[in-house]
């Protein structure tokens, strides 16, 4: 085709050149995203010089020649094919998330338009526990992002009472009655109030009887549609409660993880202390022997003492100077391992005593973490006192075997200190434990009808 140029003559355009302002309407939009099919069951049904395989049902034979592309893996919803997550109260947090939805989902179908601010900001609850469940990577916010999930989802669970149906709150008055006895005090007004509800509708709190017959099927529906608001109020309070004891367990695990890594640095500066200048830090004793001469005896070495002139008492200068001769740079890193070898047999046997915990925050774990680095020290210390004969008739160690025997006697010894704190660490958790062993906050959000 001719095409008249700017200075009058006459050219001819290149049929193979291309337009860069035309379409082409065959190009594939990099931006554009292929969506993945969510049916296991469908086939790929284009070959990679894009003809259209028809789809029989029957999957295409193996290419010989090694042409066609490998199929794509089949993707699913994340909602129900997502990664397990990497903290057991995320996973957690997620299950109890879907359940709410689910239920969320079925009583809007039974609401009016009324209900539907409160619906709605159910959602907002239910987005913001997912997205404290969902985020990746900061183990140190993980405590605040714990406690906002939990605080979310009770607000959620609380604020879908309030517009769910008359049926579904009969079947789930047994599970609020049993978290607001578990975690309010007995003299708490919504407590009261909520185990007279159940008293009148047939429902018992755990411990007492059942007070005259119960009312009539239609009854309980009108007095639970009725007293609404207690329920949600009592089942927020238990919530609230439950949070609360969830708090002061992070402060007693953040108190014991201070402690212990105290300890550690104060254990670790003796050991560089014992490396860098044996003489200032010396755990070594002079018992003497049979025969009247001295023998200096350190945990990795020992040496007699020359008596000068022949004579039977040493003098006190030539006991210095052979101890800073037989005192060695890896004494106390020796004694301070001893000990904590001991240490660990503590916190081995103590777990015999300790009932497993489903709590996220490891109180348990915290608790024999700390006899490590207490052994450590017990045993540098204990050494030190009697070496400045603190115990009366214990005044000297005759050989390397029997100071290290005492190291590891004094490292054991820790367990004076800390089995305080097992019984302090046994008492919280006992706090937050119901009388059947369960945790709070660990019950499933009964399903509707139930």
């Amino acid at each position: 085709m001719a095409v008249t140029s700017p200075h009058g003559a006459a050219t001819h355009e290149d049929p193979t050149r291309e337009d860069p302002t035309r379409e082409d309407p065959t190009r594939e939009d990099p931006t554009r995203e292929t969506p993945i099919p969510e049916d296991p069951t469908h086939e790929d049904t284009t070959r990679e010089d894009g003809a259209a395989v028809p789809a029989t049902g029957v999957s295409p034979s193996p290419d010989p020649h090694g042409t066609r592309r490998p199929r794509r893996r089949l993707g699913v919803p994340r909602r129900h094919g997502r990664v397990p997550a990497a903290r057991a109260w995320r996973e957690g947090t997620l299950t109890r998330i879907q359940e709410l939805e689910a239920l969320c989902a079925w009583a809007a179908r039974q609401s009016s338009a009324v209900d539907q601010p409160i619906l709605h900001a159910v959602a907002v609850h239910l987005a913001a526990a997912r997205q404290a469940a969902e985020v990746r990577g900061h183990l140190v916010m993980d405590e605040a992002l714990l406690e906002r999930a939990m605080s979310n989802l009770d607000a959620a669970e609380g604020m879908l009472l309030t517009v769910a149906p008359p049926a579904y709150l009969l079947g789930r008055l047994p599970g609020v009655l049993n978290d607001v006895t578990r975690h309010l005090a007995p003299s708490d007004h919504r407590r009261r109030q909520l185990e007279q509800l159940g008293r009148r509708v047939g429902v018992c709190s755990p411990g007492d009887a059942a007070e005259g017959t119960p009312p009539a099927d239609a009854e309980p529906l009108k007095l639970v549609e009725a007293e609404r608001l207690t329920i949600a109020t009592a089942s927020r309070a238990a919530g609230s409660a439950a949070l609360r004891e969830q708090m002061r367990l992070r402060s007693f695990r953040n108190v014991l993880i201070v402690a212990t890594v105290l300890l550690t640095l104060l254990a670790a500066t003796l050991c560089l202390i014992g490396l860098g200048s044996p003489t200032s830090l010396p755990l070594c004793f002079a018992p003497e022997q049979q025969d009247g001469s001295t023998l200096v005896v350190c945990p990795t070495a020992q040496t007699t003492v020359d008596t000068p002139g022949g004579g039977d008492d040493p003098a006190s200068g030539d006991v210095d100077d052979v101890v800073r001769e037989t005192v060695r740079p890896v004494d106390v890193l020796l004694v301070e391992l001893i000990g904590l070898a001991a240490g660990a047999v503590a916190a081995a046997a103590a777990v015999r005593n300790l009932r497993g915990s489903s709590e996220p925050h490891g109180i348990p774990v915290a608790v024999a973490l700390l006899k490590l680095p207490t052994a450590a020290l017990t045993a540098v210390l204990g050494l030190l006192l009697v070496r400045g004969q603190f115990f009366p008739g214990l005044t000297a160690l005759d050989t390397s075997a029997q100071i290290l025997a005492w190291a590891l006697v004094f490292g054991y010894a820790q367990q004076v200190f800390t089995r305080l704190v097992d019984a302090q660490a046994d008492t919280v958790l006992s706090s937050v434990r119901a009388g059947n062993g369960t945790v709070p906050g660990e019950g499933a959000v009964p399903a509707p009808g139930r």
